[in-house]
């Protein structure tokens, strides 16, 4: 119980730091580590049909486009599709390419009543590096925690 406070807590206060309204910010590995610490914790990927098909998927999360492929226009179901698919009560942690989509799923999902979202920092691929190329700064791939291509 204390590893998954301690991580909460870090979370909390990276969110309160970057005025964000949902509870918080979280590492790749801390997400992996909540996955298994926190009971019916769900991870709601949030990249378009072709970024899973071509980059990659975490085993196990519920895939729900924010952006819809092709065109790129918001999915007007994203709130009802998470609703039908992650319990209100569960805790939430969205993943995104970069972490920027991923902020605007936590947000419209924290305001809808679901009470426990969280973000995870640097996305699926990370940062760009200088050469402006992904997956080589951070994120979940590069952390080295489960993904599958296919």
């Amino acid at each position: 119980m204390g590893k998954l406070r301690d991580i909460l807590s870090t979370a909390a206060e990276r969110g309160q730091a970057l005025g964000r309204s949902y509870q918080g910010e979280v590492t790749p590995q801390e997400a992996h580590d909540l996955l298994h610490l926190a009971p019916g914790a769900k991870l709601v990927d949030v990249r378009t049909r072709a970024e899973l098909d071509w980059v990659g998927r975490v085993p196990g999360a519920v895939e729900i486009e924010w952006n819809l492929y092709p065109g790129g226009a918001r999915n007007p179901h994203f709130l009802a599709e998470l609703t039908r698919q992650v319990d209100r009560e569960a805790l939430v942690l969205f993943l995104c390419r970069s972490g920027a989509r991923s902020i605007g799923a936590a947000t419209l999902a924290s305001e809808a009543g679901y009470n426990q979202c969280y973000n995870i920092l640097e996305g699926f691929e990370g940062d760009k590096d200088a050469s402006s190329h992904r997956n080589t700064v951070g994120g979940w791939r590069k952390t080295g925690l489960p993904w599958t291509q296919g």
